[in-house]
């Protein structure tokens, strides 16, 4: 590829002749003398090798080719500026790039609600968001490949700050043997049973969380897919309540009538990588978190506006 003959500064120039209405008005905005800005212009459609403008009276138009041109170029210029800005953001210390993982029965709503905040105030830094389940969070975050961390277990040597809770209900399907008992279900009832459990995506210490030893037992990938199976009558499995309301309120799931133990309320911890310092970005990302985590689900949002 061949580099580019014309400037930024020349587009610019040009930018500055439409947009103030000549080659005298352009001088006088841009603090340069008239005859640099007509020699910038004319020098311009020489290596274009295109007419930009014509001269209409007193007054300098666009020809079709230069509207066209001029057009794309105001993307060029802007393009330009937003990365002088980010590097100008990055050398103050603001991160390029936040990385977040996260435990797939996190709620996503909350999530949305916090990024989505998140966004205008960015400045231009990425979000790489990760969903793990289980101690696939705390290995993502123990071997360095996130910055922020959300799960429910308790990593050792680190502080988290404490976020809401999730509640996971014990389901079936309506016409499973289970709910044809018709009267309360104790674990004895549930080992003879086929039990969907969602897999540990850990690889060096995966955890059987939520597993009774049922004789039967069908590991799947994620909470939709064990919503799904269940849904369709296969087993019986715990769910978060705000993956599955759909299909409660369809009468494709119900809440097994268990003795105890048919919820679970498990707490969220917001953990940071506390080998790498937390820049500007990572900090309003985890205000943010924590404003839309205790936030109810179904109340509208404004973004904060930013201290920094």
């Amino acid at each position: 590829m061949k580099a580019p003959r014309v400037t930024l500064d020349q587009w610019r120039t040009l930018q500055a002749v439409v947009d103030h209405g000549g080659f005298a008005q352009a001088a006088e905005a841009t603090h340069r003398s008239q005859s640099s800005v007509s020699y910038t212009v004319a020098r311009m459609q020489e290596q274009l090798g295109v007419p930009l403008l014509r001269i209409e009276g007193r007054k300098a138009v666009l020809t079709e080719a230069g509207e066209v041109l001029l057009r794309r170029s105001r993307q060029l210029v802007k393009q330009a500026s937003q990365l002088e800005e980010l590097a100008h953001h990055m050398e103050q210390g603001w991160e390029a790039e936040v990385r977040l993982v996260v435990d797939a029965a996190y709620p996503n709503a909350r999530l949305v609600r916090a990024l989505s905040a998140f966004m205008p105030q960015s400045r231009g830094c990425r979000v790489r968001l990760r969903e793990e389940v289980l101690s696939g969070v705390e290995e993502v975050l123990l071997e360095g490949s996130a910055d922020l961390a959300i799960t429910t277990l308790d990593i050792q040597g680190y502080l988290g700050a404490g976020l809401g809770s999730v509640e996971f209900i014990a389901v079936a399907h309506p016409d499973h043997p289970l709910h044809r008992l018709q009267r309360q279900i104790n674990f004895q009832d549930l080992e003879s049973q086929l039990q969907v459990v969602i897999r540990d995506t850990g690889r060096t210490q995966p955890r059987n969380v939520g597993w009774l030893g049922a004789e039967q037992r069908w590991t799947v990938g994620s909470l939709s897919t064990a919503a799904n199976f269940v849904s369709s009558g296969l087993g019986f499995a715990w769910l978060p309540r705000h993956l599955i309301e759909r299909e409660l309120q369809e009468g494709q799931l119900r809440p097994l009538p268990m003795e105890q133990g048919g919820s679970r309320h498990p707490s969220f911890y917001l953990y940071a990588n506390k080998d790498k310092a937390l820049g500007p970005a990572s900090q309003i990302l985890v205000e943010l978190i924590k404003t839309f985590d205790s936030a109810p689900l179904d109340v509208a949002f404004a973004a904060p506006v930013s201290s920094i």
